[in-house]
């Protein structure tokens, strides 16, 4: 554990100096899930300042035997690895309502954070931003509290 925060906080510093510039505003879609269930995300990403961001999404998705619709807001720290290659990391938060066999529901509320890698096509004249992240939660309310999290693949406009 100790060697995981001391990891993170070398590349936390050596990443100090090269923040990314950031676009004022992306929209678009998160995809993934947390390996039972798919989700999908409506995703809005608004500057902050030169090298941070907030992020809200609101997202929905299901399977045979549950159902999801949830709320979530991460503030993000961002730095750039290269030209259009970006990194960005934060805490955050989610609320949502789930039910399982259409009968049995609960709301949920957790914390916990973002982590993830994009590229920005502006470069190369494109309003596209592509990105890949994992989010850790964990639970405090609801049936299944606890650790959990998800990956995803997004895609946004930026203007």
């Amino acid at each position: 554990m100790i060697k995981r925060i001391f990891t993170f906080g070398f590349f936390l510093l050596a990443g100090y100096g090269l923040h990314a510039q950031i676009n004022p505003h992306a929209i678009g879609l998160r995809l993934g899930g947390d390996g039972d269930i798919g989700e999908a995300e409506i995703s809005y990403q608004r500057a902050l300042g030169a090298s941070n961001r907030l992020e809200l999404d609101v997202g929905f998705g299901g399977n045979r035997r549950e159902n999801r619709l949830y709320v979530v807001g991460i503030y993000q720290w961002h730095w750039n690895i290269t030209s259009g290659l970006n990194w960005y990391v934060g805490p955050g938060g989610v609320i949502g309502l789930y039910s399982y066999d259409r009968s049995d529901g609960y709301i949920s509320v957790g914390l916990g954070g973002q982590i993830g890698m994009e590229f920005d096509f502006k470069s190369l004249g494109a309003p596209i931003l592509l990105s890949i992240d994992a989010r850790p939660m964990w639970d405090f309310i609801g049936d299944h509290s606890g650790l959990g999290w998800g990956a995803a693949l997004g895609i946004r406009y930026t203007w």
